[in-house]
This record gives structure tokens, sequence and C-alpha cells, in this order.
């Protein structure tokens, strides 16, 4: 139970439909101040006193140090726009704390996820907006195998009037969208508390200085916001990150015409394949490269080992290495990979 209303609401279902259950709070980041996790444990405490049930909390710091968070800064180091959350799901929520929940006697563990499980497939839930396959896209398959997902049929909406007519204290807290466990606070600061940063031109796409950037590591293909960049006579748009000119520390920037974010092939490594599927070499699919984008068509084709490739049907927008492309047949979450190079 993370505090929030999703888990919430799901660990009320289980109990209403016969289940012994028992609350887990993860405390996952070691730091004073900033985080929020002391009040994210009271709020479970008070939900949990509320629906009868017993709460412990437990430390992975540990195992999210070293199986997250030093991935996070080694692919910022590497000038890349890591996803966190998606390798803390197969490292921590589905790994440690499925681990010890099975040294403490649990049959089953349970998530306020927004998914589904089909056997060993991994399903899209019912509400749309909140389906969060995307972030499950590199669990293993046995790590789902005793899941259950209780909010894989419900939409946000329904969770938030379930916990309202049961009185809890979480029933309009706000939805969390921090670094996984990390919490919200203003990134650029945190970051430079672990990597120093040096700063440097930013330049248009003719080689004309127009700004300063604190450091590349702080900014990702196509962002828009934060770049300190006034316009530009003749041109039309905003300005926006086309790329990164690492040798050289240069942030280069563009604006009006898009045509240099678009891709339409991305290439990828680290494939993981949820469920068992006779993967051909090529397969027609839907993917997406960032949450909540609509699935976009294409063709994927292994290639060796577990890197793949992605032919989109129409050009895509900042395709950005370090973050995941995630596959899909149908409503099934195939699994997923991360993005390493894209072409025109």
């Amino acid at each position: 139970m993370s505090g929030g209303v999703d888990s919430a609401v799901a660990a009320y279902l289980l109990k209403r439909d016969g289940y012994e259950v028992t609350g887990l709070f993860m405390h996952n980041w070691e730091e004073d101040g900033q985080c929020p996790a002391a009040d994210d444990w009271r709020d479970v405490q008070a939900v949990c006193e509320r629906l009868s049930i017993d709460c412990y909390s437990v430390n992975f710091a540990h195992e999210y140090m070293d199986g997250v968070f030093d991935y996070f800064l080694r692919e910022y180091r590497a000038y890349r726009t890591p996803n966190p959350d998606v390798l803390c799901n197969r490292v921590v929520k589905f790994g440690a704390f499925r681990d010890y929940c099975a040294q403490i006697g649990a049959a089953m563990i349970a998530t306020g996820h927004y998914c589904k499980r089909d056997g060993d497939r991994l399903m899209k839930a019912a509400d749309g907006n909140k389906d969060q396959t995307y972030f499950l896209n590199q669990v293993k398959t046995e790590q789902l195998s005793n899941v259950l997902f209780p909010l894989g049929d419900l939409i946000k909406p329904q969770v938030r009037e379930i916990a309202e007519k049961l009185n809890l204290s979480v029933a309009k807290k706000k939805d969390s969208t921090g670094i996984c466990f990390i919490g919200e606070r203003k990134f650029k600061k945190f970051l430079a508390e672990y990597l120093p940063a040096q700063q440097g031109d930013i330049v248009d796409t003719q080689g004309n200085t127009v700004g300063k950037h604190d450091g590349l590591m702080y900014y990702t293909l196509g962002q828009r916001r934060g770049l300190g960049v006034g316009g530009v006579k003749g041109e039309s748009g905003r300005w926006f990150v086309l790329d990164k000119d690492v040798k050289n520390n240069r942030l280069i920037v563009s604006c009006g015409d898009e045509s240099g974010l678009m891709s339409r092939t991305l290439f990828g490594s680290g494939f993981n394949i949820i469920g068992q599927f006779d993967m051909p070499k090529t397969l027609r699919c839907t993917a997406k490269t960032r949450y909540r984008q609509p699935d976009q068509s294409g063709t994927l084709t292994m290639l060796d080992g577990d890197k793949f490739r992605i032919d989109f049907d129409e050009p895509q927008r900042a395709v950005t290495a370090g973050q995941y492309a995630v596959v899909y047949v149908g409503d099934r979450c195939l699994g997923g990979g991360v993005i390493e190079s894209t072409e025109k």
C-alpha cells in the first residue's frame, strides 16, 4: 500500500471478496526533508485502521538504490532520458516486495495498478486513460504468477467514489507524479546533488548561439518548456529541443518546423516478452514510446538476442533514447524494451 487512493481501494475490494488482507508499505528512499514517505505511511495506517486490517512498513532502500537509482544516474550520465518507474516495478514492486511477501507466508500479492492479468498474459485496464501496462513492460512472466490487480475493471472516478463512500482519508488525495518513491521535487536541483552539470551554449540549426543551457542531462528531445530562449524574427512557433551535441556540449534547438523530430523506425534492446508467446520474426502490432501516447500501428522485428526494431506506419514525434517502447497485440501487453536509436 502506497498511501494513495488506488491501493487503499484495492485492499478494500480484496477484503470484501473474502481474502485475508494485510497492508504492506514500502519505504524505499533514505533522505530527510523532501520525501513524502512519512506522510504516506500515516495515510496507510489510517486506511488500514478504517478497513480493520493489519499493516506493516518494510525498508527496501538498498534494493532501490542498487537496482533502480544507480541505473537512473548511469543513464543521465550518458545524456539519455531514463524511465525509473519501469525498472522499479521489476526490481522492487514485483521483485523485492514479492519475495518478502513469500517469506512471510503470503499466498498472493496485489497492487493498485490499473491493468489486468489473464493467466500469464498482461492485459490493458478498463480505464484506458489510467492503464499502467506501459510501466509493467519489464516485469518477468514468473513475477506475475500470483498477482492480483483488483482495479483492472474499474475507472478512476469509480475508485474515488468507493473511497468516499467508505470515508477513507485518501479519497481525494492527489495522485503522485514524481520519480518513483522519491516524490515530487525540483528536478534540476535534485539531479545536481548527484551529477555535476556543465553549462554550455544553446544553438539553432545554423549554429547560431541563442542561449545557455544548464547541462545537457536536464533536457529531453522535443522539450519546449524551460529553455529560456526567446523568439527569432521571421520564424513562427516555439523553440524545442532537436538534438544534443554531446561532443561540444551544445543543445541544439529549432523553431516552428518539427520535421527533424520525426522518425519512422526505432531500434531497441532488452526486449522482455510477458507470458507464453510464439514470437515470429516479424509481427504486426501497436506500440507506444511514452506513457499516455495513443497506440501506434507498426511492425515489430526481432533481431539478434533481445534486440528489436519497430517500423511505424506513420512518423513518430520525439522518440527518445533511454525510454521504453512497449508493444501490444490488441489489449494484450506483449512486453517492451529500451529505445537505443531511431531512423527517419
